[in-house]
């Protein structure tokens, strides 16, 4: 399959500490022909500090923890007695085509939550953490460095987009406030015979909210759908972070912006990992075009909607059978060591 020519944008002026006037408008020019073309770009040279390297070794240790401890770690959909609702684990799910297994992190500093009046879901609800004592050292510290240094990417990037929709680079400073974005850490699992063999472990989608930063890792299986139809590869860049923005996005653009379907193919016998940062709002933010018209969202009202289709969020009873961590298999009374 050939591969999609991504855009490949260098972020190096952002980590200048004197602002250069020329090369933020020629990032943002950059930036904005992206997600009016592809709708995903690859940045080079992003300001972080953890590596490629760091970063998935913080989702290789989290998966590697013991059954039990990611049990007790698990949302309510998946384990009732818990009382987290959507942040922590949830475990994968054969024979949907979303064959995957993720822990969600969100942000760590009281005083960046929102009130959240949802009784079901509580989108500003505390980070769950496994024990320190058998999870790798540090990996709270590094998760909640790994967030803070994406969030503020994040911020930049908005900005640009600003820029290049032709407002003030301060235009979408209000989407910081209480802001509720979600760090994800994702294992696909590898399918191995005589297990039957899934083409996908990701269906088909768009990403329902602002902005996504995503690392990849070099196994590859990440499909863009292409402006003539097409599924084209979008292979790992060493050292890149691919980033393409969600449907809200778009109408905030005034359908300048394009949200681009996507979708990850199985690699057989081949596990996966990859990390995205959704940048999100807060839950109390109203969303509405640059332009002033078309519809307003709230923006936990929104994702609340958009909820009621995410396998991790649907009722126990409706998922599809095949949870891999088998309830009857594990003693809550376990000693995890």
């Amino acid at each position: 399959m050939a591969g999609l020519s991504l855009p490949v944008i260098d972020l190096a002026p952002l980590s200048n500490p004197h602002e250069d006037h020329a090369s933020i408008a020629q990032l943002a020019k950059q930036l904005g022909r992206a997600f009016e073309g592809e709708g995903f770009a690859y940045l080079i040279n992003t300001p972080l500090t953890l590596t490629h390297e760091q970063v998935f070794g913080l989702a290789s240790n989290f998966f590697q923890l013991p059954e039990a401890e990611k049990w007790r770690l698990t949302k309510k959909t998946f384990r009732t007695e818990n009382s987290n609702t959507y942040r922590g684990f949830f475990p994968a799910q054969f024979g949907s085509d979303n064959l995957k297994e993720g822990f969600e992190i969100g942000p760590h500093e009281p005083s960046t939550i929102s009130k959240s009046t949802e009784a079901r879901i509580d989108l500003t609800e505390a980070n769950v953490w496994p024990s320190e004592s058998i999870a790798s050292s540090g990996f709270q510290q590094a998760s909640e460095k790994l967030y803070d240094e994406l969030q503020d990417l994040s911020s930049k990037l908005l900005s640009l987009l600003a820029v290049a929709l032709g407002k003030e680079q301060s235009f979408f400073n209000h989407y910081l406030s209480g802001s509720i974005s979600t760090l994800r850490y994702l294992h696909y699992p590898a399918i191995c015979p005589p297990a039957p063999q899934q083409e996908l472990c990701c269906t088909p989608h768009t990403d329902s909210g602002i902005l996504t930063l995503l690392h990849q890792d070099a196994t590859g299986g990440l499909e863009v759908l292409s402006p003539d139809g097409r599924w084209v590869a979008a292979p790992y860049v060493p050292g890149s972070l691919v980033v393409n923005i969600g449907d809200l996005m778009a109408k905030v653009s005034g359908g300048r912006f394009n949200a681009t379907y996507h979708r990850v193919r199985s690699s057989p016998g081949v596990e996966r990992y990859s990390v995205p940062f959704f940048f999100e709002p807060g839950v109390d933010c109203v969303v509405k075009s640059v332009d002033g018209d078309g519809e307003v969202a709230v923006y936990g009202e929104h994702v609340l909607t958009k909820m009621k289709g995410w396998v991790e969020f649907q009722d126990t009873e409706k998922k599809v059978p095949g949870i891999v961590i088998d309830v009857e298999a594990i003693d809550p009374e376990e000693s995890v060591r």
